[in-house]
């Protein structure tokens, strides 16, 4: 795995990014933009996704790192869990809830993978 320099470069904060504006754009249509307590967790759980990833780069120690990471790939979940209800609630399509999930998952993926990779590496500070 090549060295990764800055969290930016990390592609599960890639897709949270690009999760991020699916879950603002779709909450601001219809009915979704007025239910301010689902809109406002929905886009708090994608904003943690991308939030966490930094913030455990930064924190520049592995065991950190992993941590944030567990609570990003937890909030992906979240995101999951408020997408469904945001379905059942009709503020999105069928579609819409697929490529919410489609994604989130990506990430999950991604970031349990990573997860695992750290994990086999030196515990070390990175600078």
């Amino acid at each position: 795995m090549s060295t990764i320099k800055r969290f930016e470069e990390i592609k599960a904060w890639q897709n949270a990014r690009i999760l991020t504006r699916v879950v603002y754009s779709l909450s601001s249509d219809k009915g979704f933009s007025k239910d301010f307590s689902l809109k406002d967790q929905i886009r708090r759980s994608a904003i943690s996704i991308m939030s966490n990833i930094a913030e455990g780069y930064e924190s520049h120690t592995q065991p950190m790192f992993i941590k944030y990471l567990g609570l990003a790939k937890a909030s992906a979940g979240e995101l999951r869990s408020h997408a469904y209800v945001a379905y059942d609630l009709e503020y999105i399509s069928v579609e819409e809830l697929q490529k919410i999930i489609e994604i989130s998952e990506r990430i999950s993926r991604q970031i349990y993978r990573f997860i695992q990779y750290l994990k086999t590496q030196s515990n070390r500070e990175r600078l």
